[in-house]
């Protein structure tokens, strides 16, 4: 008996083997290089809820996000677990595997309450635009005090891993990019093309030049966005015209197909961020990225991380039951799949590692809900705060005493309360009374007094791990839920709701388990898992935890 169980055990390890070996040469590589991707990418889809793995599935193709998920791992229960949840906020955390309270990318903006003044999250004065001499140029990652899963590969291999970060969003590349990247690419919309900055490099490469030159935006203009299929069949949407769309930021009389994108033709690139060919051109300049600085080919794995922006311009305007949000979707799978065909055929299929998730998730337009007799609202929280500060002046004699609000974040004037002489807290107390009085406000809640606010445990915790020192404002609005700011039309996000914190998780690839797992997991476990797969150390701020599912 022992003796058939060792032949038994010896045929196995032989079999192994010999998978591994016929594995590594189909793919031209030793099979001892097989212990580590030659290729990691990550791709975040912005302002994607995780239904649409699911609303749309039966028309996505086999190749795009279904093959993801028939031959991948799903995390099908992937939360955010910080307010607000925010682009900046969700790429910092997935990359840094940490929260805002923690990495210091607190919102998209916010109010420094050290510098008194206005900060966005990329903003850096230091720092040049590479390949355009606009301010979209003046952008870095300095303001993201932890370090990266991409900072660590580029120190796990003594910096021959190459990372490059490519988004349409600034924010959507250099953040995920790291602090040590070889390369971060955004789109200058004055110019109409890709540009970096003089944090990365002096010049952009000629590759970037050559792909620039190709004029994509103008090209795609005369385009113009029609449906993939007839519009009848569309029936996953409301229909087609509805006043509860946007049409001033396409600038167009109706929100309605065809989309005529001519007249912007070498005058105005700010429309290209809404079509879907946008998502094309991320996945072209990414495809060029991989063959111009060779990316998978090194001795050691290479990073790619790529944001997809389209989607959230379109959420934003048209809301998730739009045509325009199934149409998006059903080209965006076309372009995923074309994607994953190209790191097969450069790549090798085996050889990559991919992961795809969301910055933050989005509701429903409130009036669309209302049709349905669902509850939701709108406050026009800009004018609430600028009422505010007009009785606040009458009443207190304090000028602007409210700096600034950023989603449900509000922020004090102390330099103009102090030289008032006013105490701050009856300042508070005030705003607070006033804001809790307010219809769709749940609760406002001094920042200073959040562990005793009496919150649900769950909303105190995405509150805590928010808030950042002198970042995050002083008083936070929570509404009721499916109640946002300032959207009569349109849809926004940065809630701690499932509708904003429930993101898509699927890993493809080299090292992943088929399968899936609906137990809770996190935004801050991404990084921690590759830190596990890549066997390299945890980003300095990493609170996540391995998904040990996932691995193979």
């Amino acid at each position: 008996m022992r003796n058939i169980f060792i032949a038994f055990l010896l045929m196995n390890v032989v079999g192994s083997y010999a998978q591994t070996k016929n594995l590594a040469l189909e793919n031209n590589i030793s099979s001892s290089e097989l212990s580590k991707p030659k290729l990691v990418v990550g791709i975040m889809i912005d302002h994607m809820r995780w239904d649409y793995l699911y609303r749309y599935k039966n028309r996505y193709s086999s190749n795009g996000f279904n093959r993801l998920m028939n031959e991948g791992f799903s995390c099908e229960n992937t939360l955010i677990p910080y307010t607000p949840t925010a682009t900046a906020c969700g790429h910092a955390s997935v990359y840094t595997g940490s929260v805002p309270a923690i990495n210091g990318i607190a919102s998209n903006n916010w109010w420094d309450m050290k510098e008194h003044k206005y900060v966005y999250c990329c903003d850096d004065k230091n720092v040049i635009g590479v390949g355009s001499n606009t301010i979209k140029g003046m952008m870095s990652p300095r303001n993201m005090v932890t370090n990266t899963i991409t900072d660590e590969l580029r120190l796990a291999t003594n910096f021959k891993s190459k990372v490059i970060g490519i988004s349409m969003k600034d924010r959507g590349s250099i953040l995920p990019a790291g602090h040590s990247a070889n390369a971060a690419y955004w789109y200058d919309e004055e110019k109409g093309i890709f540009i970096s900055s003089s944090f990365y490099m002096k010049e952009l490469p000629q590759w970037v030049k050559d792909f620039n030159a190709k004029n994509w935006a103008d090209k795609f203009y005369a385009e113009g966005w029609q449906t993939l299929y007839p519009i009848n069949t569309y029936t996953m949407s409301t229909k087609d015209d509805n006043d509860f769309e946007r049409t001033n930021w396409l600038d167009v009389e109706k929100p309605i197909f065809p989309y005529n994108f001519s007249k912007f033709i070498g005058k105005d690139y700010t429309k290209f961020w809404y079509m879907p060919q946008a998502i094309t051109y991320t996945f072209e300049m990414s495809k060029a990225a991989i063959a111009a600085e060779q990316l998978g080919k090194n001795n050691v794995t290479d990073f790619l991380a790529i944001s997809i922006s389209s989607t959230d311009y379109m959420a934003h305007t048209f809301g998730p039951n739009s045509i325009e949000a199934e149409d998006m979707y059903l080209r965006l799978d076309k372009d995923l799949a074309t994607f994953l065909e190209h790191l097969d055929n450069t790549i090798g299929k085996g050889n990559y590692l991919v992961f795809l998730t969301a910055d933050h998730g989005g509701p429903h337009i409130p009036n669309f809900l209302n049709e349905h007799n669902l509850p939701a609202g709108s406050m026009p929280l800009k004018n609430i705060v600028k009422e505010l500060n007009k009785t606040i002046h009458k009443k207190f004699g304090v000028k602007n005493a409210i700096a600034f609000q950023t989603y449900y974040n509000i922020s004090l004037n102390y330099a103009s309360i102090d030289s008032a002489k006013v105490d701050v807290g009856k300042i508070k107390e005030f705003i607070i009374q006033k804001l809790e009085n307010t219809e769709g406000v749940y609760r406002a809640i001094d920042k200073k007094k959040i562990e005793t606010s009496g919150l649900q445990s769950t909303i105190k915790e995405r509150l805590l791990n928010g808030n950042y020192p002198y970042r995050s404002g002083d008083i936070q609005v929570i509404p009721l839920p499916q109640w946002m700011r300032d959207t009569p039309k349109g849809t926004d996000h940065s809630l701690w709701n499932a509708y904003d914190a429930h993101i898509p998780l699927v890993w493809y690839g080299w090292g992943i388990n088929k399968g899936n797992t609906h137990r809770e997991t996190y935004i801050t476990d991404i990084a921690a898992t590759i830190a596990a797969l890549l066997k390299i150390q945890m980003p300095n701020g990493c609170v996540g935890q391995v998904i040990t599912e996932v691995i193979k």
